[in-house]
């Protein structure tokens, strides 16, 4: 089992965060993890991305030069990476803000509005829990409590008043990948 991941938005879209919870939380469950962080040269609002390994045996470099999935926040991400994606890899993408479809058809894209979610449940910043959910929904990679408890260790006691809320963002991002694969 190997699962190169690509995490990428703009920065402030919690992209850094996604990939560290995924990291945490595979480490949490003995696995073996490389995380690999890039930002743009802007200060705020630039591109942000990470790379994210998951592996039962030891991962020999932290550089994806073909993702099996890659989670995208905004319209630059996805052009950038859409051509890394391997042969029936997959594609999540956050329609709230990309109003096109994936141009491979040898990819699978699943289409999650995660914007619009977050702001049901009371807090745009949770736009990345919701796709999370929806990838774990899909990959089945790390049990979502691993994913809390990763949560904790990434963002420590001061931000334990936001488990339930971002509990409930995991949740109806898994919600509607099940809808949208029905």
């Amino acid at each position: 089992m190997k699962h190169a991941i690509v995490c990428a938005g703009f920065g402030g879209q919690g992209v850094m965060s996604m990939g560290q919870l995924l990291s945490y939380s595979s480490m949490i469950e003995g696995k073996e993890v490389s995380w690999l962080p890039s930002y743009g040269p802007e200060m705020r609002g630039g591109t942000a991305n990470c790379h994210v390994t998951i592996s039962d045996k030891p991962i020999g470099s932290p550089i994806i030069t073909k993702a099996t999935v890659a989670i995208v926040m905004n319209l630059p991400s996805m052009t950038k990476f859409e051509d890394m994606i391997e042969e029936n890899g997959a594609m999540f993408v956050n329609s709230s803000l990309i109003d096109r479809k994936v141009g491979r058809d040898d990819v699978k894209g699943i289409y999650i509005p995660a914007n619009e979610i977050a702001l049901e449940i009371g807090n745009a910043k949770a736009a990345n829990m919701v796709m999370l959910g929806a990838f774990l929904e899909h990959s089945n990679i790390v049990n979502e409590d691993s994913i809390i408890e990763a949560f904790k260790k990434v963002f420590g006691k001061g931000k334990e008043h936001l488990i339930d809320l971002n509990k409930e963002a995991l949740k109806r991002g898994r919600e509607v990948y099940k809808k949208n694969m029905a």
